[in-house]
């Protein structure tokens, strides 16, 4: 079965209205042992669904003032509720980046939009920079009128400079790997107000995708989960 191109739409339009964007997709070939869909069939297609810059953000406060204060990982519920109910409306199946067992979401990415990781880790876009992210994903028991897309111009080859690996005061970021302990250590301790209240520095140094910069509050959101602070 092959759904009408309409129903894509329809489903970008649907998540659009919370302030995500449909992040593109593509059919699963045969050999690629896909997650099952809402059947418990093998999924046959998936969709990607993120942000780009801080669109959703007005959306979410809305919802999150009305939830009790202590309520865990407030972002992820909110996706998780949103995502699904375009999932039960158009018949497919949510899932989530912090779902266990995890999910190859980074891989599906990379294959949906034609992405490269940054040397921070975080897939370049060329348009959003940095300043994306994935909030979900769903599985569809049928194709769907999509393709993965062909590779993206990657921006990090043509920067000579590298600043996003020149701004942690902890050089936690090189091209090897992302020393973690060093990082969570610095944003909780004494020095590290500027990480807590503004965002990775290492992450605001790049130049690109700056009309889609989260603002300083939604960064501060971001750490304080990352740190649980």
């Amino acid at each position: 079965m092959i759904v009408p191109a309409g129903s894509v739409d329809r489903i970008a339009a649907a998540l659009h209205a919370n302030g995500l964007v449909l992040r593109g997709g593509f059919n699963f070939a045969p050999g690629d042992a896909p997650p099952t869909g809402s059947s418990g069939a093998p999924a046959a297609a998936v969709l990607l669904v993120g942000q780009a810059g801080a669109a959703p953000w007005p959306h979410f406060l809305r919802w999150r003032e009305k939830q009790p204060r202590s309520i865990a990982n407030p972002l992820d519920t909110w996706s998780r509720e949103v995502i699904g109910a375009v999932a039960d409306t158009f018949g497919a199946r949510a899932v989530s980046p912090s779902d266990r067992p995890y999910l190859p979401f980074q891989q599906w990415a990379m294959r949906a939009e034609g992405l490269k990781p940054s040397p921070l880790g975080i897939l370049m876009h060329p348009q959003y920079g940095l300043w994306h992210a994935y909030r979900g994903a769903l599985l569809f028991g049928y194709e769907l009128p999509v393709q993965a897309a062909e590779p993206a111009p990657h921006l990090c080859d043509t920067c000579v400079e590298k600043p996003c690996l020149k701004s942690c005061p902890v050089d936690a970021y090189s091209p090897q790997e992302f020393v973690y302990p060093s990082c969570l250590a610095h944003v909780r301790g004494a020095n590290g107000e500027p990480c807590r209240t503004g965002g990775c520095l290492d992450r605001n140094a790049c130049p690109y995708g700056a009309d889609y910069r989260y603002p300083p509050e939604v960064q501060a959101f971001h750490m304080a989960a990352f740190a649980v602070l």
